[in-house]
């Protein structure tokens, strides 16, 4: 009986995985078949992070781009200088993949005007609000410590579970990264506190900072639960109350959004009576 719960559970984690994946493919195969789309464009920096650059270009439009993985950039790039940026499609619309920036200009002086550059000056552009949000929303997913919240429902036995979780990495691996969580769940008879030490690593079917991403996951989870149940013979109130704590495997598959959502199914094995099937629905700040 215990095995074919085993099997069940990891059924679900399968067909998460193969859902996930099927939503993400699409997006690579777009990668793939315009990674010849190479364009180069100039234009003003309007804003620049560790992970994204914004220009205005000649034409008055602001553009984003992303840099890939080992893009060939200057360390730092100030606001109004002008840059030649080398880019190819990626797998969102409006959002290139920059593989090489080079500065033909640098920025004025604040309060200056650039020679040959009439009406730019060193100071920061305003950016429009899409753009910006965008940017945000991936320096967000970049971020190297991450904290979040989690909620959910578990099965057998039946329960309402909440938690928070942090996120650090990644770690050994760009994709790998460790994220502790602690949940707590209520149900009819069970009461469960939950410390999970688990790890995740990102499958490298689509780019980082693509509009979604799956991942899978494992790691020890610690559960203490109570359980209570009481029944009235007569006018006497018979009470019957557990206490239990294991240590368990925790085996997970999930989808996350760059915004900071996320939704996962996670099993644990080798532990009972902890719940066999977790559905969580979370949110990284």
């Amino acid at each position: 009986m215990r095995n074919r719960k085993i099997c069940t559970r990891l059924m679900w984690l399968l067909g998460l995985l193969i859902v996930t994946t099927s939503t993400s493919v699409p997006g690579r195969s777009q990668e793939t078949s315009t990674s010849r789309d190479v364009i180069t464009s100039t234009g003003t920096v309007a804003s620049s992070t560790r992970n994204t650059l914004v220009i205005r270009d000649d034409d008055g439009q602001y553009r984003l781009f992303v840099y890939e993985r080992g893009a060939s950039r200057p360390a730092k790039i100030a606001p109004g200088s002008r840059v030649r940026v080398t880019s190819t499609a990626s797998d969102e619309p409006g959002v290139r993949a920059a593989s090489n920036v080079v500065v033909v200009e640098a920025a004025a002086a604040p309060g200056a005007v650039a020679p040959g550059a009439a009406g730019r000056t060193g100071t920061a552009e305003v950016v429009p609000a899409e753009v910006r949000r965008l940017e945000r929303d991936i320096e967000r997913q970049a971020r190297r410590y991450q904290a979040g919240v989690r909620a959910g429902v578990a099965l057998d036995p039946e329960l309402v579970l909440v938690g928070v979780h942090a996120q650090v990495g990644p770690f050994f691996n760009p994709d790998l990264f460790l994220r502790p969580n602690v949940e707590f769940a209520f149900g009819e008879v069970t009461a469960m506190f939950g410390l999970n030490m688990e790890a995740i690593y990102r499958l490298p079917i689509s780019s980082r900072q693509g509009r979604w991403s799956t991942y899978f996951g494992l790691g020890p989870g610690f559960n203490f639960l109570h359980q209570n149940f009481e029944r009235t013979e007569g006018r006497s109130r018979i009470d019957f109350g557990d206490f239990h704590s294991d240590l368990g495997l925790n085996i997970l598959g999930g989808i996350r959004y760059r915004s900071g959502m996320f939704m996962e199914l996670k099993a644990s094995v080798y532990s009972d009576p902890a719940p066999t099937l977790r559905m969580i629905v979370g949110y990284n700040f």
